[in-house]
């Protein structure tokens, strides 16, 4: 039986609320598909950003009474201590463009128009920064500042009284920690647990590899008030020089460190499936590779091995066959595949045991960075002082051979 239809206020009533709610749906399908993909969210470690720098425009001047406007302001990089990686400018700057304020027009009651207000970008100490032209400008102290875009000149005789452009350039920021110390090794080595054991850092501890994602900084203090400063760094693996893992991204922070700990597991490392296991010995000979093969005089920095986790071998017999093979190079390279062996080795200016868990022997390993450190600082001014000696005992026979020859 067919059910009368009604046309009365009440199916008017359904018809107003059924279209309101199809409208409501439609609504927000548009806006589900409109906003598009989400933004990736800024990480918080940045150490490398690309910027897209623009000095502010120049003012208009006034020919009718002769006025110039006022230059565009310039854009500066500086070097501050309390900055601590580029994510503060990467949020600054979401889409990597920045610029400075316009110069002030020429007015009957203001001849001279003001500059531009400036634009001064604060970056971490450490940081270097690339040009479009290839220069680099290394920022390694407080206060350390350059400038990366000029502002356009304002209107004035010169140019027909019309305000100029400023300059537009593009700037890469390259962050590379300044750390007295820097530890390397292959993930899950214990580097974390040292770095917490010597200082007040917290990095994250936990039985798996790469725990640790971006670099952090401890400072250990001594008695005397001496501090140095410890980077604990992402987990190298190997093809690491090849930008493997963390690769590039790592091994640039180490670059700038005083002395290299290399931390070193004494048990078998294998990282994945994908990899076979490897002893301690061979590990510490992939590290030796991974550096080598990246360069820029990694192996030429003063080091120092921890042998870590000496707490899983009560007997001692993991600690002595490893120290032998290792007092033994290069001898001791025949026991290994000839890829594994390195051209040239690590100098190691001491080897020493510990167990950062327990934190076993860890003040010796304190003690031992500090000594290795003021020795090689030490040296380096003795070899300064003969410098300054040698320049200045050859200004002498100069200025000698002019009163001769006189």
């Amino acid at each position: 039986m067919a059910l009368p239809m009604r046309c009365g206020t009440q199916s008017k009533v359904l018809s107003i609320k059924s279209y309101k709610l199809l409208n409501n749906l439609l609504l927000l399908t548009v806006r589900k598909y409109a906003v598009g993909p989400k933004k990736k969210p800024i990480p918080k470690f940045v150490d490398f950003l690309q910027l897209q720098v623009t000095g502010g425009t120049g003012g208009q001047g006034l020919p009718k009474y002769g006025g110039f406007g006022g230059n565009g302001g310039k854009i500066f990089v500086t070097a501050k201590a309390k900055v601590k990686n580029l994510r503060q400018l990467a949020v600054q700057h979401p889409k990597q463009t920045c610029k400075a304020g316009v110069g002030d027009n020429s007015s009957k009651f203001h001849l001279l128009g003001n500059s531009g207000k400036d634009l001064n970008l604060e970056v971490p100490v450490g940081v270097l920064l690339h040009t479009e032209k290839g220069d680099r400008v290394d920022l390694n102290k407080e206060g350390d500042s350059c400038i990366v875009a000029n502002g356009g000149i304002g209107g004035n005789r010169e140019t027909n009284f019309l305000g100029l452009r400023g300059q537009t350039n593009m700037i890469g920021l390259e962050l590379k920690l300044l750390a007295d110390v820097g530890l390397v090794g292959f993930p899950n080595a214990g580097k974390s647990t040292f770095l917490r054991a010597v200082s007040k850092a917290k990095p994250k501890v936990a039985a798996y590899p790469f725990t640790t994602l971006t670099p952090q900084l401890g400072i250990m203090e001594f008695d005397d008030g001496r501090r140095i400063s410890v980077a604990d760094l992402p987990g190298l693996i190997e093809g690491a020089h090849q930008n493997y893992g963390k690769g590039i991204k790592f091994l640039r922070h180490a670059e700038r460190t005083k002395l290299l700990l290399f931390v070193l597991d004494l048990n078998p490392f294998q990282l994945s499936e994908k990899y076979p296991e490897r002893s301690a010995f061979e590990t510490l000979l992939l590290l030796n590779q991974e550096l080598e093969a990246y360069g820029h005089g990694m192996l030429d920095k003063p080091a120092i091995l921890a042998i870590n986790k000496t707490d899983t071998d009560p007997s001692g017999e993991k600690v002595t066959r490893l120290m032998s093979l290792v007092q033994n190079l290069p001898e001791s390279l025949e026991t290994v595949d000839e890829e594994l062996r390195p051209t040239t080795l690590a100098k190691f200016d001491d080897i020493l045991t510990m167990s950062a868990q327990n934190r076993d022997n860890i003040e010796a390993v304190r003690g031992k960075i500090r000594e290795v450190m003021d020795e090689y600082a030490e040296k380096r001014l003795l070899e300064e002082l003969e410098k300054k000696k040698s320049l200045m005992s050859l200004r002498e026979d100069e200025e000698h051979l002019k009163t001769t020859f006189v």
